[in-house]
């Protein structure tokens, strides 16, 4: 499968995730958080490489590691964790409950901490954690 959502950022830092179910975690990602697959490579249920699109940055993951590739890759799969900014306060509320809809686990509902911003925080399925909110670490 490959498309070609909108990545328009100069991104360097790139995420990348391994998942035991890895086109599953595709599936829920997009339906749950909003990420677009841009690019999956593999045959099967193994997935080699995959790119995944978000509000014009990216994402990647993959399917765990095989058991011959463990000891040299030294990657172990899940749990993780990460932050993705959104555009507006409001637009975290909706995502949060666009997370619910399709069945992740709200870790910490949406709330506006003191140090700016509004967040929220989700788990998926294999327990990795995904934080979405409107504060910006750059902004003052």
């Amino acid at each position: 499968m490959s498309g070609t959502p909108n990545v328009t950022t100069q991104q360097t830092i790139y995420p990348a995730f391994r998942f035991r179910d890895a086109r599953g975690l595709i599936d829920f990602l997009g339906r749950a958080f909003g990420f677009e697959p841009r690019a999956v490579y593999g045959e099967g249920d193994t997935v080699n490489h995959a790119e995944l699109a978000f509000q014009g940055s990216m994402v990647m993951c993959g399917s765990e590691p095989r058991p011959e590739e463990t000891d040299r890759l030294q990657v172990q799969t899940g749990p993780s964790s990460v932050y993705i900014v959104l555009a507006t306060d409001e637009a975290v509320d909706a995502h949060a409950a666009r997370a619910r809809a399709a069945g992740a686990e709200i870790v910490r509902e949406p709330e506006s901490p003191d140090y700016g911003g509004r967040g929220y925080t989700a788990r998926d399925p294999e327990g990795n954690v995904w934080s979405f909110g409107s504060y910006r670490p750059e902004q003052p």
